[in-house]
Protein backbone atom coordinates (compact mmCIF):
# COMPACT_ATOMS: atom_id res chain seq x y z
CA UNK A 1 0.00 0.00 0.00
CA UNK A 2 2.94 2.34 0.53
CA UNK A 3 3.45 2.41 -3.25
CA UNK A 4 -0.08 3.73 -3.80
CA UNK A 5 0.40 6.39 -1.13
CA UNK A 6 3.78 7.36 -2.61
CA UNK A 7 2.24 7.62 -6.08
CA UNK A 8 -0.56 9.81 -4.76
CA UNK A 9 1.93 12.06 -2.93
CA UNK A 10 3.93 12.43 -6.15
CA UNK A 11 0.73 13.18 -8.10
CA UNK A 12 -0.31 15.78 -5.51
CA UNK A 13 3.13 17.44 -5.68
CA UNK A 14 2.93 17.54 -9.50
CA UNK A 15 -0.60 18.96 -9.38
CA UNK A 16 0.49 21.63 -6.86
CA UNK A 17 3.30 22.69 -9.20
CA UNK A 18 0.97 22.88 -12.23
CA UNK A 19 -1.71 24.74 -10.27
CA UNK A 20 0.81 27.26 -8.91
CA UNK A 21 2.26 27.86 -12.38
CA UNK A 22 -1.20 28.37 -13.92
CA UNK A 23 -2.30 30.64 -11.07
CA UNK A 24 0.86 32.77 -11.24
CA UNK A 25 0.23 33.59 -14.91
CA UNK A 26 -2.82 35.59 -13.79
CA UNK A 27 -1.47 36.87 -10.47
CA UNK A 28 -0.49 40.24 -11.96
CA UNK A 29 0.16 41.86 -8.57
CA UNK A 30 2.26 38.89 -7.31
CA UNK A 31 0.15 38.84 -4.14
CA UNK A 32 -1.31 35.32 -4.43
CA UNK A 33 -4.66 36.54 -5.78
CA UNK A 34 -6.30 36.50 -9.20
CA UNK A 35 -9.37 38.20 -10.60
CA UNK A 36 -12.35 35.88 -10.18
CA UNK A 37 -13.07 36.28 -13.92
CA UNK A 38 -9.78 34.47 -14.71
CA UNK A 39 -10.62 31.31 -12.72
CA UNK A 40 -12.34 29.59 -15.66
CA UNK A 41 -9.30 30.18 -17.86
CA UNK A 42 -6.96 28.85 -15.16
CA UNK A 43 -9.09 25.74 -14.62
CA UNK A 44 -9.33 25.07 -18.35
CA UNK A 45 -5.57 25.55 -18.76
CA UNK A 46 -5.20 22.63 -16.32
CA UNK A 47 -7.09 20.35 -18.72
CA UNK A 48 -10.51 20.57 -17.08
CA UNK A 49 -13.69 21.41 -18.96
CA UNK A 50 -16.35 22.44 -16.44
CA UNK A 51 -19.71 23.73 -17.62
CA UNK A 52 -20.56 27.31 -16.72
CA UNK A 53 -22.76 25.94 -13.91
CA UNK A 54 -19.89 23.80 -12.56
CA UNK A 55 -17.57 26.80 -12.76
CA UNK A 56 -20.06 28.95 -10.85
CA UNK A 57 -20.24 26.26 -8.11
CA UNK A 58 -16.44 26.03 -7.89
CA UNK A 59 -16.10 29.80 -7.59
CA UNK A 60 -18.75 29.85 -4.85
CA UNK A 61 -16.67 27.24 -2.99
CA UNK A 62 -13.40 29.20 -3.16
CA UNK A 63 -14.67 32.77 -2.88
CA UNK A 64 -14.37 34.77 0.33
CA UNK A 65 -17.38 35.01 2.66
CA UNK A 66 -17.74 38.59 1.41
CA UNK A 67 -16.76 38.36 -2.29
CA UNK A 68 -13.96 40.77 -3.21
CA UNK A 69 -13.72 39.97 -6.92
CA UNK A 70 -10.45 38.14 -6.24
CA UNK A 71 -9.59 34.53 -5.44
CA UNK A 72 -6.76 33.72 -3.03
CA UNK A 73 -4.28 31.00 -3.98
CA UNK A 74 -4.54 29.29 -0.58
CA UNK A 75 -8.32 28.82 -1.12
CA UNK A 76 -7.91 27.76 -4.76
CA UNK A 77 -5.11 25.21 -4.27
CA UNK A 78 -6.91 22.56 -2.15
CA UNK A 79 -10.12 22.71 -4.21
CA UNK A 80 -8.27 22.50 -7.54
CA UNK A 81 -6.03 19.69 -6.24
CA UNK A 82 -9.14 17.68 -5.34
CA UNK A 83 -10.66 18.36 -8.78
CA UNK A 84 -7.52 17.07 -10.49
CA UNK A 85 -7.13 14.04 -8.22
CA UNK A 86 -10.77 13.07 -8.83
CA UNK A 87 -10.38 13.71 -12.57
CA UNK A 88 -13.50 15.87 -12.54
CA UNK A 89 -14.57 17.90 -15.59
CA UNK A 90 -12.72 15.68 -18.06
CA UNK A 91 -12.95 16.64 -21.73
CA UNK A 92 -15.61 14.88 -23.75
CA UNK A 93 -14.12 11.99 -25.79
CA UNK A 94 -13.81 12.39 -29.56
CA UNK A 95 -16.35 9.66 -30.39
CA UNK A 96 -18.99 11.30 -28.16
CA UNK A 97 -18.42 14.68 -29.83
CA UNK A 98 -18.71 13.07 -33.25
CA UNK A 99 -22.04 11.42 -32.34
CA UNK A 100 -23.32 14.78 -31.05
CA UNK A 101 -22.48 16.51 -34.33
CA UNK A 102 -24.03 13.62 -36.29
CA UNK A 103 -27.31 14.10 -34.40
CA UNK A 104 -27.34 17.70 -35.64
CA UNK A 105 -26.59 16.49 -39.18
CA UNK A 106 -29.33 13.93 -39.94
CA UNK A 107 -28.51 14.05 -43.67
CA UNK A 108 -24.96 12.84 -42.80
CA UNK A 109 -23.34 15.53 -44.94
CA UNK A 110 -20.28 15.73 -42.67
CA UNK A 111 -20.72 19.46 -42.08
CA UNK A 112 -23.04 22.06 -40.58
CA UNK A 113 -23.61 25.46 -42.13
CA UNK A 114 -22.62 28.53 -40.15
CA UNK A 115 -26.31 29.38 -39.72
CA UNK A 116 -27.16 25.89 -38.40
CA UNK A 117 -24.26 26.01 -35.97
CA UNK A 118 -25.28 29.44 -34.66
CA UNK A 119 -28.87 28.27 -34.21
CA UNK A 120 -27.88 25.13 -32.28
CA UNK A 121 -25.27 26.85 -30.11
CA UNK A 122 -27.41 29.83 -29.11
CA UNK A 123 -30.90 28.30 -28.88
CA UNK A 124 -30.32 24.81 -27.44
CA UNK A 125 -28.99 23.57 -24.08
CA UNK A 126 -26.59 25.93 -22.29
CA UNK A 127 -26.53 28.75 -24.87
CA UNK A 128 -23.25 30.30 -25.99
CA UNK A 129 -22.71 34.01 -25.37
CA UNK A 130 -22.01 36.25 -28.37
CA UNK A 131 -18.29 36.24 -27.47
CA UNK A 132 -18.18 32.43 -27.16
CA UNK A 133 -20.01 32.08 -30.48
CA UNK A 134 -17.57 34.41 -32.27
CA UNK A 135 -14.61 32.55 -30.78
CA UNK A 136 -15.98 29.18 -31.88
CA UNK A 137 -16.85 30.41 -35.37
CA UNK A 138 -13.36 31.84 -35.87
CA UNK A 139 -11.88 28.40 -35.10
CA UNK A 140 -14.52 26.13 -36.63
CA UNK A 141 -15.83 27.72 -39.83
CA UNK A 142 -14.15 27.00 -43.14
CA UNK A 143 -14.14 30.43 -44.84
CA UNK A 144 -14.46 28.94 -48.34
CA UNK A 145 -17.60 26.88 -47.68
CA UNK A 146 -18.91 28.97 -44.72
CA UNK A 147 -19.52 25.72 -42.85
CA UNK A 148 -17.88 23.56 -40.19
CA UNK A 149 -16.57 20.18 -41.28
CA UNK A 150 -17.05 18.68 -37.87
CA UNK A 151 -14.65 15.71 -38.09
CA UNK A 152 -11.77 18.13 -38.79
CA UNK A 153 -12.98 20.50 -36.07
CA UNK A 154 -13.22 17.71 -33.49
CA UNK A 155 -9.71 16.50 -34.30
CA UNK A 156 -8.42 20.05 -33.84
CA UNK A 157 -10.12 20.68 -30.51
CA UNK A 158 -9.73 17.34 -28.72
CA UNK A 159 -7.14 17.34 -25.93
CA UNK A 160 -4.63 14.51 -26.21
CA UNK A 161 -4.40 13.06 -22.71
CA UNK A 162 -1.34 10.91 -23.36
Amino acid sequence: MADDRDREEIAVAEFHKKIKEAFEVFDHESNNTVDVREIGTIIRSLGCCPSEGDLHDLIAEIEEEEPTGYIRYEKFLPVMTEVLLERRYRPIPEDVLLRAFEVLDPAKRGFLTKEELIKYMTEEGEPFSQEEMEEMLSAAIDPESNSVHYKDYITMMVIDEN
